[in-house]
């Protein structure tokens, strides 16, 4: 099960081309500025089964995935689940944001495990005053768009090329 605040689908701002995302209720963050202090708490969204959330996800054949927050990797079980799911059954790519750094993920048995199944990391907190309008996918400058799956396989972080 996932605390989920909404999902949007058809979105063009979570990640390249038309996306489904899925919005992460919880989030230990609390970055001055965010743009969704709705969703820090955990207890704001509504319980979804990964069934109920990739039957959204299938639906669209066209849109690949998204998870944002809220902070996806505050419920990593319920969200190594669903990625698994979606590479599973539909083989879309998933993006995924978090305020947590790459290189700290990699220390925790549960949030690595998600990380298995990502193709773009958005890490880092968001920063208001590095907000930057013009940043490609992120809300300020310190955030860096990963490629996750070379990252893992060269032992580094691998910026994700646009």
């Amino acid at each position: 099960m996932i605390s989920v605040i909404k999902i949007v689908e058809d979105t063009t701002v979570d990640g390249p081309g038309f996306r489904t995302t899925v919005y992460a209720a919880g989030c230990p963050n609390a970055c001055p500025g965010c743009h969704n202090p709705q969703s820090w708490d955990i207890g704001a969204g509504i319980l979804m089964t990964t069934e109920e959330i990739m039957q959204v996800i299938r639906a669209d054949e066209f849109a690949d995935v998204t998870f944002s927050g809220g902070d996806p990797m505050f419920q990593p079980e319920g969200f190594a689940e669903l990625a698994e799911a979606v590479k599973r059954e539909t083989g879309k790519n998933i993006w995924c944001y978090t305020g947590y750094k790459f290189e700290r993920l990699l220390h925790d048995r549960r949030q690595a495990e998600l990380l298995q199944y990502i193709d773009v990391l958005v890490d880092g907190p968001y920063v208001e005053s590095l907000r930057d309008r013009d940043a490609l996918f992120r809300g300020s400058r310190n955030q860096r768009l990963i490629d996750v799956q070379a990252s893992l396989r060269e032992g580094e972080v691998v910026l994700y090329a646009q």
